[in-house]
Protein backbone atom coordinates (compact mmCIF):
# COMPACT_ATOMS: atom_id res chain seq x y z
CA UNK A 1 0.00 0.00 0.00
CA UNK A 2 1.34 3.45 -0.96
CA UNK A 3 2.00 5.73 1.99
CA UNK A 4 -0.73 8.27 2.65
CA UNK A 5 0.22 11.85 1.89
CA UNK A 6 -1.32 14.81 3.62
CA UNK A 7 0.00 17.47 1.21
CA UNK A 8 -0.97 18.45 -2.31
CA UNK A 9 1.65 20.20 -4.46
CA UNK A 10 0.32 23.41 -5.99
CA UNK A 11 3.30 25.11 -7.55
CA UNK A 12 6.96 25.95 -7.33
CA UNK A 13 8.95 29.18 -7.13
CA UNK A 14 12.26 27.39 -7.80
CA UNK A 15 12.26 28.57 -11.43
CA UNK A 16 12.38 32.23 -10.35
CA UNK A 17 15.65 33.93 -9.47
CA UNK A 18 15.21 35.13 -5.89
CA UNK A 19 18.87 35.64 -4.97
CA UNK A 20 18.12 39.28 -4.08
CA UNK A 21 15.92 37.95 -1.28
CA UNK A 22 18.58 35.52 -0.05
CA UNK A 23 17.27 32.41 -1.81
CA UNK A 24 19.88 29.71 -2.18
CA UNK A 25 20.99 29.97 1.43
CA UNK A 26 19.73 27.42 3.91
CA UNK A 27 16.78 28.72 5.91
CA UNK A 28 16.51 32.00 4.00
CA UNK A 29 12.77 32.21 4.72
CA UNK A 30 13.57 32.37 8.45
CA UNK A 31 15.16 35.78 7.94
CA UNK A 32 12.92 38.27 9.83
CA UNK A 33 13.47 40.82 7.05
CA UNK A 34 11.84 38.49 4.49
CA UNK A 35 8.05 38.89 4.55
CA UNK A 36 5.54 36.66 2.73
CA UNK A 37 1.85 37.13 1.92
CA UNK A 38 -0.25 34.53 0.07
CA UNK A 39 -3.26 34.87 -2.20
CA UNK A 40 -4.90 32.58 -4.74
CA UNK A 41 -2.15 31.57 -7.23
CA UNK A 42 -0.08 34.56 -6.08
CA UNK A 43 2.71 35.09 -3.61
CA UNK A 44 4.18 38.40 -2.48
CA UNK A 45 7.70 38.35 -1.01
CA UNK A 46 9.31 41.49 0.38
CA UNK A 47 12.78 42.35 1.53
CA UNK A 48 13.64 45.59 3.31
CA UNK A 49 13.58 47.83 0.24
CA UNK A 50 11.66 46.06 -2.54
CA UNK A 51 8.77 43.69 -3.20
CA UNK A 52 8.25 40.85 -5.67
CA UNK A 53 4.87 39.46 -6.73
CA UNK A 54 4.94 35.94 -8.18
CA UNK A 55 2.13 34.13 -9.96
CA UNK A 56 1.83 30.56 -11.21
CA UNK A 57 -0.62 28.79 -13.51
CA UNK A 58 -2.48 25.71 -12.36
CA UNK A 59 -1.40 23.89 -15.54
CA UNK A 60 2.38 24.10 -15.24
CA UNK A 61 2.63 24.96 -11.55
CA UNK A 62 5.71 27.11 -12.26
CA UNK A 63 5.81 30.61 -10.88
CA UNK A 64 6.79 33.71 -12.84
CA UNK A 65 7.33 37.39 -12.11
CA UNK A 66 4.24 39.58 -12.06
CA UNK A 67 5.76 42.84 -10.84
CA UNK A 68 8.70 44.20 -8.89
CA UNK A 69 8.01 47.22 -6.70
CA UNK A 70 10.57 49.55 -5.12
CA UNK A 71 8.73 51.95 -2.80
CA UNK A 72 9.98 55.52 -2.52
CA UNK A 73 11.37 55.21 1.02
CA UNK A 74 13.11 57.91 3.03
CA UNK A 75 16.91 57.43 3.06
CA UNK A 76 17.27 60.02 5.83
CA UNK A 77 15.06 58.02 8.20
CA UNK A 78 16.50 54.69 6.97
CA UNK A 79 12.94 53.67 6.15
CA UNK A 80 12.23 50.07 5.12
CA UNK A 81 9.33 47.65 4.54
CA UNK A 82 8.20 46.22 7.87
CA UNK A 83 4.77 44.69 7.08
CA UNK A 84 3.10 43.12 4.04
CA UNK A 85 -0.45 42.01 3.20
CA UNK A 86 -2.95 41.54 0.36
CA UNK A 87 -6.17 43.55 0.14
CA UNK A 88 -8.60 41.44 -1.91
CA UNK A 89 -12.06 42.68 -2.88
CA UNK A 90 -14.56 41.24 -5.36
CA UNK A 91 -12.77 42.50 -8.48
CA UNK A 92 -9.76 44.29 -7.00
CA UNK A 93 -6.48 42.88 -5.71
CA UNK A 94 -3.79 45.17 -4.35
CA UNK A 95 -0.66 44.93 -2.21
CA UNK A 96 -0.45 46.83 1.08
CA UNK A 97 2.91 47.74 2.61
CA UNK A 98 3.66 49.08 6.08
CA UNK A 99 6.93 50.93 6.59
CA UNK A 100 9.22 51.49 9.55
CA UNK A 101 8.21 55.18 9.63
CA UNK A 102 4.50 54.45 10.03
CA UNK A 103 3.31 54.88 6.44
CA UNK A 104 0.66 52.71 4.77
CA UNK A 105 1.32 52.23 1.04
CA UNK A 106 -1.10 50.52 -1.35
CA UNK A 107 0.12 49.37 -4.79
CA UNK A 108 -1.67 47.94 -7.77
CA UNK A 109 -0.49 44.74 -9.44
CA UNK A 110 0.92 46.97 -12.15
CA UNK A 111 3.28 48.59 -9.64
CA UNK A 112 1.39 51.91 -9.42
CA UNK A 113 1.14 53.68 -6.07
CA UNK A 114 -2.57 54.00 -5.30
CA UNK A 115 -2.51 55.41 -1.79
CA UNK A 116 -0.01 56.73 0.75
CA UNK A 117 -0.91 57.79 4.27
CA UNK A 118 0.84 58.32 7.57
CA UNK A 119 -0.81 56.24 10.29
CA UNK A 120 1.47 57.11 13.22
CA UNK A 121 5.25 57.71 13.46
CA UNK A 122 6.72 54.33 14.35
CA UNK A 123 7.46 50.93 12.86
CA UNK A 124 4.37 49.13 11.54
CA UNK A 125 4.59 45.61 12.94
CA UNK A 126 1.52 44.03 11.40
CA UNK A 127 -1.25 44.61 8.87
CA UNK A 128 -4.17 42.46 10.01
CA UNK A 129 -7.15 41.95 7.66
CA UNK A 130 -10.28 40.49 9.22
CA UNK A 131 -14.02 40.23 8.72
CA UNK A 132 -16.94 38.51 10.43
CA UNK A 133 -19.19 37.75 7.46
CA UNK A 134 -17.94 34.19 7.16
CA UNK A 135 -18.05 33.36 10.87
CA UNK A 136 -20.65 31.84 13.17
CA UNK A 137 -21.46 34.75 15.46
CA UNK A 138 -24.64 35.05 17.43
CA UNK A 139 -24.80 38.64 18.56
CA UNK A 140 -22.02 40.56 16.83
CA UNK A 141 -22.76 42.69 13.81
CA UNK A 142 -20.91 42.09 10.58
CA UNK A 143 -17.90 44.25 9.88
CA UNK A 144 -14.70 44.12 7.87
CA UNK A 145 -11.54 45.91 8.91
CA UNK A 146 -7.82 46.41 8.52
CA UNK A 147 -5.83 46.86 11.72
CA UNK A 148 -2.39 48.45 11.76
CA UNK A 149 -0.20 47.47 14.72
CA UNK A 150 2.59 49.81 15.85
CA UNK A 151 4.48 49.41 19.16
CA UNK A 152 1.97 50.64 21.74
CA UNK A 153 -0.47 51.82 19.05
CA UNK A 154 -3.47 50.25 17.24
CA UNK A 155 -5.18 51.81 14.23
CA UNK A 156 -8.37 50.50 12.64
CA UNK A 157 -9.51 51.15 9.04
CA UNK A 158 -12.97 50.18 7.84
CA UNK A 159 -12.90 47.87 4.83
CA UNK A 160 -15.63 49.80 3.00
CA UNK A 161 -13.59 53.02 3.15
CA UNK A 162 -10.59 51.29 1.57
CA UNK A 163 -12.80 49.77 -1.11
CA UNK A 164 -14.25 53.15 -2.09
CA UNK A 165 -10.76 54.68 -2.47
CA UNK A 166 -9.59 51.75 -4.62
CA UNK A 167 -12.67 51.84 -6.84
CA UNK A 168 -12.31 55.58 -7.37
CA UNK A 169 -8.61 55.20 -8.25
CA UNK A 170 -9.29 52.46 -10.81
CA UNK A 171 -12.09 54.52 -12.33
CA UNK A 172 -9.87 57.60 -12.62
CA UNK A 173 -7.05 55.48 -14.07
CA UNK A 174 -9.37 54.17 -16.76
CA UNK A 175 -10.52 57.68 -17.59
CA UNK A 176 -6.92 58.93 -17.84
CA UNK A 177 -6.17 56.06 -20.19
CA UNK A 178 -8.66 57.50 -22.67
CA UNK A 179 -7.69 61.11 -21.95
CA UNK A 180 -3.90 61.34 -22.04
CA UNK A 181 -4.03 65.09 -21.43
CA UNK A 182 -5.27 64.40 -17.91
CA UNK A 183 -1.87 63.12 -16.79
CA UNK A 184 -0.42 64.90 -13.79
CA UNK A 185 3.05 65.07 -12.38
CA UNK A 186 4.12 62.91 -9.45
CA UNK A 187 4.09 65.66 -6.82
CA UNK A 188 0.55 66.74 -7.71
CA UNK A 189 -0.73 63.16 -7.63
CA UNK A 190 0.88 62.57 -4.24
CA UNK A 191 -0.94 65.60 -2.84
CA UNK A 192 -4.28 64.36 -4.20
CA UNK A 193 -4.48 61.15 -2.16
CA UNK A 194 -7.85 60.91 -0.44
CA UNK A 195 -7.23 60.48 3.27
CA UNK A 196 -8.65 57.26 4.66
CA UNK A 197 -10.60 57.78 7.90
CA UNK A 198 -9.46 55.59 10.78
CA UNK A 199 -9.49 55.23 14.56
CA UNK A 200 -6.29 55.41 16.59
CA UNK A 201 -5.67 54.15 20.12
CA UNK A 202 -2.75 54.22 22.54
CA UNK A 203 -2.46 50.77 24.18
CA UNK A 204 0.92 51.24 25.89
CA UNK A 205 -0.53 51.26 29.42
CA UNK A 206 1.32 48.02 30.24
CA UNK A 207 4.31 48.57 27.96
CA UNK A 208 4.96 48.55 24.25
CA UNK A 209 3.30 45.69 22.36
CA UNK A 210 4.89 43.44 19.74
CA UNK A 211 1.56 42.28 18.30
CA UNK A 212 -2.10 43.12 18.80
CA UNK A 213 -5.56 42.52 17.36
CA UNK A 214 -9.02 44.02 17.54
CA UNK A 215 -11.10 40.96 18.44
CA UNK A 216 -14.57 42.39 17.82
CA UNK A 217 -17.36 44.58 19.11
CA UNK A 218 -18.05 44.57 22.85
CA UNK A 219 -20.71 46.16 25.08
CA UNK A 220 -20.08 49.61 26.62
CA UNK A 221 -18.96 49.97 30.24
CA UNK A 222 -21.55 49.62 32.98
CA UNK A 223 -23.40 52.77 34.11
CA UNK A 224 -22.35 54.59 30.95
CA UNK A 225 -24.87 56.48 28.87
CA UNK A 226 -25.88 54.74 25.66
CA UNK A 227 -24.51 56.35 22.54
CA UNK A 228 -24.05 55.57 18.88
CA UNK A 229 -20.33 54.97 19.41
CA UNK A 230 -19.01 51.45 19.00
CA UNK A 231 -16.74 49.78 21.51
CA UNK A 232 -14.11 47.25 20.48
CA UNK A 233 -12.04 44.76 22.43
CA UNK A 234 -8.31 44.68 21.74
CA UNK A 235 -5.76 42.11 22.89
CA UNK A 236 -2.07 43.00 22.95
CA UNK A 237 1.06 41.00 23.74
CA UNK A 238 4.52 42.28 24.54
CA UNK A 239 7.69 42.20 26.60
CA UNK A 240 6.35 43.81 29.77
CA UNK A 241 2.94 42.13 29.69
CA UNK A 242 2.48 38.70 28.11
CA UNK A 243 -1.23 39.44 27.57
CA UNK A 244 -3.27 42.61 28.08
CA UNK A 245 -6.76 43.65 26.98
CA UNK A 246 -8.42 47.02 26.36
CA UNK A 247 -11.88 48.40 25.64
CA UNK A 248 -11.56 50.78 22.70
CA UNK A 249 -13.97 53.64 22.15
CA UNK A 250 -14.56 55.64 18.99
CA UNK A 251 -14.92 58.78 21.11
CA UNK A 252 -11.95 61.16 20.94
CA UNK A 253 -13.42 63.61 23.47
CA UNK A 254 -11.09 64.93 26.18
CA UNK A 255 -11.50 67.22 29.15
CA UNK A 256 -13.36 70.53 28.88
CA UNK A 257 -10.13 72.53 29.04
CA UNK A 258 -8.55 70.27 26.42
CA UNK A 259 -11.54 70.72 24.13
CA UNK A 260 -11.28 74.53 24.42
CA UNK A 261 -7.54 74.46 23.76
CA UNK A 262 -7.96 72.21 20.73
CA UNK A 263 -10.45 74.69 19.22
CA UNK A 264 -9.13 78.08 20.35
CA UNK A 265 -5.35 77.61 20.09
CA UNK A 266 -5.23 76.54 16.39
CA UNK A 267 -7.53 79.42 15.42
CA UNK A 268 -5.45 81.94 17.38
CA UNK A 269 -2.19 80.64 15.93
CA UNK A 270 -3.65 80.80 12.40
CA UNK A 271 -4.73 84.42 12.92
CA UNK A 272 -1.30 85.44 14.23
CA UNK A 273 0.45 83.66 11.35
CA UNK A 274 -1.77 85.40 8.77
CA UNK A 275 -1.16 88.80 10.36
CA UNK A 276 2.61 88.17 10.38
CA UNK A 277 2.56 87.39 6.66
CA UNK A 278 0.90 90.75 5.98
CA UNK A 279 3.63 92.61 7.91
CA UNK A 280 6.57 90.60 6.61
CA UNK A 281 5.93 89.44 3.11
CA UNK A 282 8.34 86.59 2.61
CA UNK A 283 9.28 85.61 -0.89
CA UNK A 284 10.72 82.30 0.28
CA UNK A 285 8.96 79.22 -1.13
CA UNK A 286 6.58 77.61 1.33
CA UNK A 287 7.58 74.18 2.53
CA UNK A 288 5.26 71.22 2.17
CA UNK A 289 3.64 70.65 5.60
CA UNK A 290 4.56 67.44 7.34
CA UNK A 291 1.67 65.01 7.79
CA UNK A 292 0.46 64.70 11.36
CA UNK A 293 -1.39 61.77 12.93
CA UNK A 294 -4.82 62.30 14.39
CA UNK A 295 -5.41 62.35 18.17
CA UNK A 296 -5.97 59.14 20.11
CA UNK A 297 -9.38 57.83 21.02
CA UNK A 298 -10.07 56.43 24.47
CA UNK A 299 -8.64 53.04 25.44
CA UNK A 300 -9.70 51.62 28.80
CA UNK A 301 -7.47 48.84 30.22
CA UNK A 302 -9.40 45.71 31.20
CA UNK A 303 -6.86 43.13 32.34
CA UNK A 304 -3.18 42.31 32.22
CA UNK A 305 -1.04 39.20 32.68
CA UNK A 306 2.52 39.90 33.82
CA UNK A 307 4.64 36.79 34.35
CA UNK A 308 8.32 37.70 34.13
CA UNK A 309 10.35 36.47 32.28
CA UNK A 310 7.51 35.33 29.98
CA UNK A 311 7.22 37.57 26.90
CA UNK A 312 4.52 37.47 24.26
CA UNK A 313 5.81 36.88 20.73
CA UNK A 314 3.04 36.14 18.20
CA UNK A 315 -0.74 36.44 18.19
CA UNK A 316 -3.14 34.59 15.89
CA UNK A 317 -6.85 35.36 15.88
CA UNK A 318 -9.63 32.92 15.01
CA UNK A 319 -12.06 33.89 12.20
CA UNK A 320 -14.80 34.87 14.65
CA UNK A 321 -12.37 36.64 16.94
CA UNK A 322 -13.48 34.63 19.98
CA UNK A 323 -10.18 32.73 20.31
CA UNK A 324 -6.57 33.87 20.15
CA UNK A 325 -3.46 31.66 20.08
CA UNK A 326 -0.49 33.38 21.71
CA UNK A 327 3.10 32.12 21.65
CA UNK A 328 5.61 33.27 24.25
CA UNK A 329 9.34 33.21 24.94
CA UNK A 330 9.08 30.15 27.21
CA UNK A 331 7.94 27.84 24.41
CA UNK A 332 4.30 27.87 25.48
CA UNK A 333 1.15 28.45 23.46
CA UNK A 334 -1.84 29.94 25.25
CA UNK A 335 -5.39 29.70 23.89
CA UNK A 336 -7.25 32.81 25.04
CA UNK A 337 -11.02 33.24 25.14
CA UNK A 338 -11.25 36.86 24.02
CA UNK A 339 -14.77 37.35 25.36
CA UNK A 340 -14.14 36.06 28.88
CA UNK A 341 -10.44 37.08 28.74
CA UNK A 342 -9.45 33.74 30.23
CA UNK A 343 -6.75 31.28 29.08
CA UNK A 344 -8.65 28.06 28.33
CA UNK A 345 -5.78 25.88 27.11
CA UNK A 346 -2.00 25.68 27.31
CA UNK A 347 0.62 23.81 25.27
CA UNK A 348 4.26 23.48 26.37
CA UNK A 349 7.49 22.71 24.56
CA UNK A 350 6.93 24.67 21.32
CA UNK A 351 9.78 27.16 21.05
CA UNK A 352 9.81 29.46 18.00
CA UNK A 353 6.36 28.12 17.08
CA UNK A 354 3.80 29.80 14.82
CA UNK A 355 0.06 29.12 14.68
CA UNK A 356 -2.79 29.35 12.19
CA UNK A 357 -6.47 28.54 12.61
CA UNK A 358 -7.83 26.01 10.09
CA UNK A 359 -11.10 24.19 9.43
CA UNK A 360 -11.48 20.45 8.80
CA UNK A 361 -14.46 18.26 7.91
CA UNK A 362 -16.22 16.85 10.96
CA UNK A 363 -17.46 13.75 9.11
CA UNK A 364 -15.03 12.65 6.41
CA UNK A 365 -17.51 10.05 5.13
CA UNK A 366 -19.65 12.84 3.68
CA UNK A 367 -16.78 14.27 1.63
CA UNK A 368 -18.01 14.88 -1.89
CA UNK A 369 -21.53 13.72 -1.04
CA UNK A 370 -23.03 17.23 -1.07
CA UNK A 371 -22.13 20.89 -1.15
CA UNK A 372 -20.53 21.63 2.20
CA UNK A 373 -21.61 24.44 4.50
CA UNK A 374 -19.95 26.07 7.48
CA UNK A 375 -21.42 23.61 10.01
CA UNK A 376 -19.73 20.67 8.25
CA UNK A 377 -16.34 21.90 9.45
CA UNK A 378 -14.66 22.00 12.84
CA UNK A 379 -12.29 24.73 13.93
CA UNK A 380 -8.72 23.55 14.57
CA UNK A 381 -5.36 25.07 15.39
CA UNK A 382 -2.27 24.31 13.29
CA UNK A 383 0.94 24.57 15.32
CA UNK A 384 4.21 24.72 13.38
CA UNK A 385 7.07 23.56 15.60
CA UNK A 386 10.23 24.21 13.52
CA UNK A 387 12.57 22.68 16.11
CA UNK A 388 10.58 19.43 15.96
CA UNK A 389 10.13 19.64 12.18
CA UNK A 390 6.38 19.00 12.35
CA UNK A 391 2.99 20.70 12.07
CA UNK A 392 0.32 19.52 14.51
CA UNK A 393 -3.43 19.96 14.08
CA UNK A 394 -5.44 20.27 17.31
CA UNK A 395 -9.23 20.39 17.48
CA UNK A 396 -10.74 23.39 19.26
CA UNK A 397 -11.33 24.12 22.00
CA UNK A 398 -10.33 21.14 24.10
CA UNK A 399 -10.23 18.45 21.42
CA UNK A 400 -7.37 16.02 20.76
CA UNK A 401 -4.47 16.23 18.35
CA UNK A 402 -5.91 14.82 15.13
CA UNK A 403 -2.94 15.05 12.75
CA UNK A 404 0.85 15.40 12.68
CA UNK A 405 2.54 16.31 9.39
CA UNK A 406 6.33 16.41 8.83
CA UNK A 407 7.53 19.86 7.82
CA UNK A 408 11.04 20.23 6.33
CA UNK A 409 13.48 22.67 7.88
CA UNK A 410 13.31 26.13 6.39
CA UNK A 411 9.58 25.91 5.65
CA UNK A 412 6.91 28.43 6.53
CA UNK A 413 3.16 27.97 6.99
CA UNK A 414 0.96 30.53 5.23
CA UNK A 415 -2.72 31.29 4.79
CA UNK A 416 -4.50 33.40 2.16
CA UNK A 417 -5.78 36.70 3.47
CA UNK A 418 -9.44 37.37 4.20
CA UNK A 419 -11.39 38.34 1.07
CA UNK A 420 -13.54 41.42 1.57
CA UNK A 421 -17.18 40.96 0.65
CA UNK A 422 -17.08 37.14 0.93
CA UNK A 423 -20.42 35.68 2.00
CA UNK A 424 -21.77 32.24 2.75
CA UNK A 425 -24.04 31.73 -0.22
CA UNK A 426 -25.56 28.56 -1.60
CA UNK A 427 -22.28 27.47 -3.17
CA UNK A 428 -19.88 25.11 -1.43
CA UNK A 429 -18.22 26.66 1.60
CA UNK A 430 -14.48 27.27 1.32
CA UNK A 431 -12.82 26.44 4.63
CA UNK A 432 -9.68 27.96 6.10
CA UNK A 433 -6.66 26.06 4.84
CA UNK A 434 -2.93 25.88 5.60
CA UNK A 435 -0.21 26.10 2.96
CA UNK A 436 3.45 25.07 3.23
CA UNK A 437 6.22 27.03 1.49
CA UNK A 438 9.55 25.18 1.46
CA UNK A 439 12.33 27.71 1.08
CA UNK A 440 14.97 25.15 0.05
CA UNK A 441 12.99 23.37 -2.68
CA UNK A 442 10.69 26.28 -3.56
CA UNK A 443 7.65 24.00 -3.39
CA UNK A 444 4.25 25.32 -2.31
CA UNK A 445 1.84 22.70 -0.93
CA UNK A 446 -1.60 22.62 0.64
CA UNK A 447 -2.60 20.54 3.63
CA UNK A 448 -5.35 18.11 2.57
Amino acid sequence: MAPRTHLTDLGSIASVDLTELGAGKEGWLDNPNVLCALDTNSLAIASRYFLLVLEWSTASGLAGFRVKIRPNLSPIEAEYISALEWFVFDDIRVIAIGTSCGYLLIYSLGGDLIHKQLVYPGRILRLRVRGTKRDITEDTSSFEEVCVVIPGIIARFDGSDIQRVLQRWYQETQNRFWDQSADRDLEESENSYARLPYQLWNVSKYGSCVDAAVTGVMPPPLLELQSSDRYYCAVTIGVDAAISAFRLSEDRSRSFVGAIMSKVFPATFSTIASFSKLLWRSNQPTKKPEPKPQPFARALPLTCLKDHPRKGEKLTLSPSGTLAAITDSLGRIMLLDTRALVVVRLWKGYRDASCLFVERLVNKDTAGAHEHVKNDYSLCLAIHAPRKGIVEIWQMRTGPRILTVPCPKGSKILQPTYRFGSTDGSSSYKPLEVFFLNGDSGQLSRLN
